[in-house]
């Protein structure tokens, strides 16, 4: 822990000297006294001028900063007070700038930070630093109004209104702060009993939420929501590759597929850790503040927390060894099918403005690691199968066809004697014509509309299926993976292989098609890493389409396809090289 520690304060002293070379310093400008940001201008969201006013406090109050009480930061962080304060809308809120204006969830995201770091300026024992602190506390006065009223987008955007509601109660006693607070929480908690919240979102939301409900919990005496907290800390220690990437190839939200680390779970296994004695939270903490190279939003500034809470010193806390070798299957006995069979009766007829349903909430996950070997297998995703092997990254196995089109999201994971089993069958029919006695007056009219057209009420027809099943298996150094269609004839399928940018595909019958994609028309290729290599065997060209309808391909990746047409019974090997 000390190592941490003087590697924050050294990052943060750092950024403190970057930011004030950043700040708008014009007068006549309406940024004045912000910080710009990555975006060309200053903000008053979570990840702008807000994250560095709190790094500017960690260091203004730290007797181990170079700037401890140092009066040029001191007159720059006023300025700062003031620009958020500017840019505070009449209404209390503050718009995220990217999207999200007049947010009530994006203010409650910096009321998160903004109530530490009123709370670290009004505590110490410095009078210089109080007409800032009530700047700071004007600023979260004014959020009051938006968050007793403020709704949400998003399942993570109400635990942060719950968590600021709560830290504003904490500092002003009002009631009715409270009480919002327990309103947001009768809608009850969306975790799965193995820790997984409704977005899936390992490198981002998972730890907004614990935070948040750690301090909702804290200050609300609920220690019943660290159980969630709890549940999800657990979930992760079985959810990060060997090179501590998060595994994010399921996710529901703006993480997916995208290269994440621990960083953002130091605090929240900090305290945590501290809160249960737990000694792998504490070995948890220590990993992912390995990885810490630049604070995360003012929601959870790792260096703030720490000055802020020194109770939850874990220096002497006893480390657990983290697991390296296991067969994990999350989510086995999580109702979903259930829970979906559900829906029709709800009555919101599947349609939510500015966010998503999640349907993929509780779908089983497969993780696997032996050592530098990661194998994550996944129903309900685009991709069903990823592994890492040393420095290589398969980083998904998808299929699509023309039956749907596009990707299959299979629907049905099971295990029988180490084999994984995958499955989903489709449907598609044809609409026919809508009884008379549903057809609206418009279909009188000399003009009708297709979209007044009550199209729910048209019978189907021709009702077709296609069933896919996938077979996967663990040998002692390959993978192999048996793909297999019904007998309906003349689908196009096509089998890809996500492969990270970094390595260099080849092989005898691997044709080159451009822009980072391949098709192993037979035989087999390797893929290397370094001295990481993978074998994927065998190839086919059984079609000449180059993609299929209304499949996607993310840039930064190589695709290695494999086209195949029904019926099919093909088995792969990735082979470990």
């Amino acid at each position: 822990m000390d190592f941490i520690y003087k590697h924050l304060v050294q990052m943060n002293d750092d950024l403190t000297e970057a930011a004030l070379r950043q700040q708008v310093l014009d007068p006549l400008s309406k940024y004045y006294g912000g910080i710009i940001d990555e975006t060309g201008i200053a903000r008053a969201s979570h990840h702008s001028t807000p994250m560095y006013i709190a790094g500017w406090v960690a260091a203004l109050v730290n007797p181990d900063s170079r700037y401890y009480h140092d009066q040029a930061l001191l007159a720059s962080l006023d300025k700062a007070a003031d620009f958020i304060l500017n840019r505070q809308h009449a209404d209390g809120t503050v718009s995220l700038g990217s999207t999200n204006f007049n947010s009530p969830p994006d203010t409650g995201f910096v009321i998160g930070g903004v109530t530490q770091i009123y709370q670290l300026l009004a505590a110490h024992d410095w009078a210089e630093v109080l007409p800032i602190a009530a700047k700071v506390k004007l600023f979260l006065e004014r959020t009051i109004p938006a968050m007793l009223t403020g709704g949400c987008h998003t399942p993570n955007h109400r635990w942060v209104i719950t968590a600021a509601l709560s830290l504003l109660y904490e500092i002003f006693q009002l009631p009715e702060l409270k009480a919002r607070a327990e309103e947001w929480l009768a809608e009850g908690l969306d975790i799965t009993a193995d820790g997984e919240w409704t977005e899936r979102s390992n490198g981002i939301y998972n730890a907004v939420s614990d935070i948040a409900l750690y301090h909702t919990g804290r200050v609300m005496n609920r220690p019943e929501l660290l159980e969630c907290v709890r549940c999800n800390l657990r979930m992760m220690v079985y959810l990060i590759h060997p090179s501590g990437e998060v595994v994010t190839d399921y996710s529901g939200r703006q993480d997916f597929g995208q290269t994440y680390n621990m960083a953002a779970y130091y605090t929240i296994y900090r305290l945590m850790a501290a809160y249960d004695k737990d000694p792998l939270f504490a070995a948890m903490c220590d990993y992912a503040g390995s990885f810490i190279k630049r604070p995360e939003g003012v929601n959870n500034n790792p260096l703030l927390h720490v000055l802020l809470y020194p109770e939850a010193d874990i220096s002497d806390l006893e480390r657990a060894k983290l697991p390296d070798h296991y067969v994990r299957i999350l989510n086995q006995q999580h109702p979903i099918n259930e829970h979906l069979n559900q829906i029709d009766d709800v009555g919101h007829h599947m349609k939510i403005q500015h966010s998503s349903m999640h349907l993929a909430f509780g779908a089983p996950i497969v993780r696997i690691r032996e050592l530098d070997k990661s194998v994550t297998i996944m129903p309900q995703t685009p991709s069903f199968f990823s592994l890492r092997h040393g420095k290589v990254r398969l980083l998904g196995i998808k299929l699509a066809t023309s039956f749907s089109p596009g990707i299959v999201k299979f629907n049905q994971l099971s295990v029988e004697e180490g084999v994984y089993k995958l499955g989903i069958t489709m449907d598609k029919g044809y609409n026919g014509p809508i009884p008379q006695q549903h057809l609206p007056v418009s279909a009188k009219s000399s003009v009708s509309p297709w979209y007044l057209l009550p199209h729910q009420h048209r019978p189907m027809t021709h009702l077709q299926t296609h069933e896919l099943q996938v077979e996967i298996k663990q040998g002692a150094s390959d993978w192999t993976i048996r793909i297999s269609s019904d007998q309906r004839e003349d689908v196009f399928t096509q089998v890809t292989f996500i492969l990270g940018s970094e390595g260099a595909a080849s092989g005898s019958d691997l044709q080159d098609a451009g822009e980072g994609k391949y098709f192993l028309k037979s035989g087999s290729m390797t893929y290397t890493v370094d001295e990481d290599r993978i074998e994927i065997s065998s190839g086919a060209y059984e079609h000449l389409l180059p993609i299929l309808r209304e499949d996607q391909h993310p840039a930064g990746c190589q695709y290695v396809h494999v086209n195949l047409v029904t019926p099919f019974d093909r088995t792969f090997t990735v082979r470990l090289l």
